[in-house]
């Protein structure tokens, strides 16, 4: 049996009973601040999260980050754990997307960390069709994605860390090309007040980006025509600050909760809650909610960690509601040595 302290149960209900709150608050008082943002930046790829663990706690993660996925969530985040760590990250998405993601965390001491990571979001061939041949061309095309981040990450003291990606993106549809440079910053801050902690992140920052080349179409009258100025966009610049802490903490059992703000520069602002249930560092078991989302909502995660010849082993499933889009299944491996 699991003996909890009475004010750890109570730190545990109340964080239960202001989710709740805060989710019904913001859905019903609060009017659609920042919804007209919609649509108005570019490269969607890279609002699409990493890591099993995170997703599975409803993408509330840049105040834990204490493994691999911190080189996505929380740069900062490097420096919560000592060993080197592989990261390997396959996602299913919608409509037959594929989203394949690798990562390498390099610890040179104690205080100083490298991160290197590549992310790649690919089609398969697509028949081309127009107005006059609605049947098909005879031409197929193609979508990718592609990024390559490099990350650095210092802790100043034993209480704060902070974190630099600089991020190399290309985008590819047809003969249109799309390149940019990127940034994410993130600090990362134990209080020293029992196990709370907070993170705080932007992404994505950096200039407003548009596609090079020549795309020739047909036009209504069946001629060939050729446009090769292309209005620009901004990236999706996203703020994070989210805060943590755990409710159980012992020997065989450990229950964390965390709670994230999200604003990004393209929707509303929203509120996700995570929770994670470790079994003897064995066994995990997640769930989060996502707030003010059209059609993703909830998620759970399932984890298994186990030391095998001297490499510690991590193994993270996630399924993802989409609604009316269905669900995402999500697969991580972590290697660390």
């Amino acid at each position: 049996m699991i003996s909890i302290k009475m004010k750890q149960l109570t730190y545990f209900l109340i964080f239960l009973f202001i989710s709740g709150v805060t989710t019904r608050v913001q859905a019903q008082l609060f009017p659609d601040l920042g919804g007209q943002r919609r649509g108005t930046s570019s490269a969607q790829f890279l609002k699409i999260g990493q890591g099993s663990r995170a997703l599975g706690m409803g993408e509330a993660y840049v105040a834990i980050a204490n493994d691999a996925e911190a080189l996505y969530w929380n740069p900062a985040g490097l420096n919560n754990f000592d060993q080197h760590s592989v990261f390997f990250s396959h996602t299913q998405w919608l409509v037959e997307v594929q989203l394949e993601y690798a990562g390498l965390v390099y610890h040179i001491n104690s205080t100083n960390s490298l991160g290197l990571a590549i992310t790649y979001l690919h089609t398969d061939e697509m028949k081309e069709t127009t107005e006059f041949q609605p049947l098909g061309t005879g031409r197929y095309f193609s979508y990718s994605d592609f990024l390559i981040s490099l990350t650095y990450a210092r802790r100043m003291t034993d209480k704060f860390s902070f974190g630099l990606s600089t991020k190399w993106m290309q985008e590819n549809i047809v003969e249109l090309t799309m390149n940019a440079l990127l940034f994410d910053l993130g600090i990362y801050y134990d209080t020293g007040w029992k196990t709370t902690r907070f993170g705080v992140v932007i992404s994505n920052f950096g200039n407003d980006m548009s596609p090079e080349g020549t795309l020739v179409y047909k036009d209504l009258e069946n001629q060939d025509v050729e446009v090769s100025s292309f209005q620009s966009f901004p990236p999706p610049i996203i703020f994070r600050i989210g805060l943590a802490a755990d409710f159980i903490s012992q020997k065989d059992h450990l229950l964390t909760g965390t709670v994230q703000l999200n604003h990004p520069n393209d929707n509303k602002e929203n509120l996700n809650f995570g929770l994670e249930y470790g079994w003897q560092n064995t066994l995990f078991l997640r769930m989060g909610y996502k707030t003010a989302q059209i059609e993703e909502d909830i998620s759970f995660g399932l984890g298994l960690q186990r030391k095998i010849a001297g490499l510690n082993l991590k193994l993270d499933y996630a399924y993802t509601n989409f609604g009316r889009l269905g669900y995402v299944n999500r697969f991580t491996a972590k290697i660390e040595f």
